[in-house]
């Protein structure tokens, strides 16, 4: 496998220029990336410093730091360095100044500054909280979305990541032998979505989440015939009830969460 050192620099957290980076690397399998991180580059001397690293370590400089000048003396020394220098940020901020007509701000970290979304999401992630695994059943009506599916298909984490995107997401757990309440079958404002996976998979990992809590001896809640009744009761309640249904079994949670999304967007149209 070959490698090379990736330096990314941002003049804010960074999670801009890591996700493209991610989304990029996933592409190229063949090749391992060494990865420098500068963060919170914003005065001459923070880039001095980065553009040491890059001398140390000379490879691709991927940069999402808006500042001329700094951006200016990030891009000679890496031209110096004779390494590549992708200010990622520039085709798209590019484009859209000159479509519209408009010029393109410079101000770092702008998309961090707290306005209504972000307090949205941040309202968002508490309500998340207090209303994971059937907490909170007097407000589920508040909800965006409410998740359902039985242990370990991914409902909390599924919550999180929707909630991060500003949806109020509840998730209800479907034990055997208790029936979901009639007060959240009677809610008409969320939107009902159910999770699963194949009955192989999820006992597999249920059998992991028994050795991590020293538990195997509850060997009922790992039995691969009885996982699959599990789900084919939970299939036959979301069909009953008309309720779409994603498989996560060979979908990260960035996948379904997206998935859900495009539901939400679609119901509210």
């Amino acid at each position: 496998m070959r490698s090379f050192h990736l330096h990314l620099i941002s003049d804010s957290s960074g999670e801009t220029v890591s996700a493209i980076a991610r989304a990029c690397l996933v592409q190229l399998s063949e090749v391992h990336a060494e990865q420098h991180l500068w963060w919170l580059v914003r005065t001459r001397g923070q880039a001095l410093r980065a553009l040491e690293g890059v001398q140390a370590a000379p490879g691709v400089v991927l940069c999402t730091v808006v500042d001329p000048e700094i951006r200016a003396l990030l891009e000679q020394g890496c031209r110096e360095a004779e390494v590549p220098f992708i200010p990622v940020l520039d085709p798209v901020m590019q484009a859209l100044g000159g479509y519209l007509q408009v010029e393109v701000g410079r101000e770092p970290g702008r998309q961090h500054v707290p306005d209504a979304d972000y307090f949205r999401r941040i309202d968002a992630i508490h309500y998340s909280m207090e209303h994971d695994d059937g907490q909170g059943m007097d407000r589920l009506g508040e909800a965006d979305i409410i998740i359902m599916g039985v242990s370990r298909t991914s409902k909390t984490p599924t919550c999180m990541y929707l909630a991060n995107r500003g949806l109020k997401a509840a998730n209800v757990p479907l034990v055997p032998g208790i029936g979901i309440p009639d007060e959240v079958l009677r809610l008409k404002r969320p939107l009902m979505v159910g999770l699963t996976r194949d009955p192989r998979s999820l006992a597999d990992i249920r059998k992991t989440r028994l050795k991590v809590m020293n538990d195997e001896a509850n060997t009922d809640y790992a039995d691969v015939e009885r996982v699959r009744e599990e789900v084919l009761t939970a299939r036959r309640l979301f069909t009953r009830h008309g309720w779409p249904v994603i498989d996560v079994t060979r979908r990260s949670i960035e996948e379904a969460a997206a998935a859900i999304m495009q539901l939400h967007r679609n119901r509210a149209e």
